[in-house]
């Protein structure tokens, strides 16, 4: 019974050392996962949402096409005095005197329908050898000299990037009313034309042939020595020429003359007769826009105007045989 106890203790002792010795199996070793202490977050501020700032794509320049030579569609307007007539609430009305407020009205309708004013020298290249002309070409001219062209028409053209030219009578320079050579010279430098509407504003028809002579040939040669810009053009008094006024034109050395008519139609065969439409002050804005060859938005005319009827642009031009 000893042996037997002694023999089972025995054995338990080696099992146990078994386990613990170099024959045992290791005890799994426990893995401890360190979880990291969360770093605070910072908080993200939203950047601003910046609005993209457009800028306008510029409207286009308008292509100038090339017109010529010869006949050119060119409206040539005329203007004498840009004030209130001192007839005006009377039965009569001067038609040669516009009101301001309506010259305005008429530049802003040339302007918002898209005309460009050329010169009578871009004019007359075109005519005699081609030239590149904006879409809606148009001569803007005044005869005589009226201080009012300087005082009012000036100021009011240049708001619509507009010039003119200005015909002027050799003897009415620096008198009472009419403008004087300092006043012609500002506003030549600003880009206006200067030509003669003759020494003394006579009708040349009815003058002898040293008359005509001295009216047509001396106005340029006292206008050029008293205002030192070119004076390429002449505008007939009255509208008024015959083949040898038109001789003597030639003679002096002008490239052109004004007349009177109602076609737009510019070319050789008047090219010392072009044909200028007389703006009266009795017409209406309706009416003005009535002369006018190429018609706009009627939106830039006032509610109560309708849209115009183009009235026709031809009439028969004259023809004239001109010495060398």
């Amino acid at each position: 019974m000893k042996k037997t106890i002694i023999l089972i203790l025995g054995l338990s002792i080696l099992l146990s050392g078994c386990e613990s010795g170099a024959f045992a199996k290791p005890l799994p070793t426990a893995t401890t996962t360190v979880t990291p202490s969360p770093t605070a977050t910072s908080t993200i501020t939203p950047t601003a949402t910046i609005t993209p700032t457009f800028t306008a794509s510029p409207i286009p320049t308008p292509t100038w096409d090339h017109q010529g030579p010869d006949t050119v569609l060119v409206p040539i307007i005329l203007y004498h005095r840009i004030a209130v007539s001192p007839t005006d609430g009377v039965n009569y009305k001067s038609p040669y005197y516009v009101k301001p407020e309506l010259f305005d009205a008429e530049m802003k309708l040339l302007h918002d329908w898209g005309y460009t004013t050329i010169t009578t020298e871009l004019l007359i290249k075109a005519i005699n050898e081609g030239a590149d002309l904006p879409p809606r070409p148009i001569l803007i001219t005044f005869d005589d000299g009226h201080l009012n062209n300087y005082t009012t028409a000036f100021p009011i053209m240049q708001k619509y990037g507009f010039t003119g030219v200005l015909y002027i009578v050799g003897n009415y320079m620096g008198a009472e009313n009419y403008m004087n050579a300092e006043q012609i010279k500002e506003m030549a430098a600003a880009g206006w034309e200067v030509g003669s509407h003759s020494m003394s504003h006579a009708d040349l028809n009815s003058l002898e042939p040293q008359q005509q002579r001295y009216e047509v040939v001396e106005s340029r040669e006292v206008l050029e020595e008293k205002l030192g810009v070119p004076v390429l053009t002449i505008a007939y008094p009255f509208g008024s020429s015959n083949t040898g006024i038109i001789d003597y034109a030639i003679f002096a050395g002008y490239i052109g003359g004004m007349g009177l008519g109602f076609t737009y139609d510019q070319g050789e065969a008047n090219l010392y007769n072009l044909q200028r439409r007389d703006i009266k002050g009795t017409y209406d804005i309706k009416q003005f826009a009535a002369f006018l060859p190429w018609q706009g938005d009627p939106a830039f005319l006032p509610t109560d105007t309708p849209m115009p009827t183009a009235t026709s642009s031809r009439t028969p031009i004259p023809t004239y045989t001109q010495l060398p």
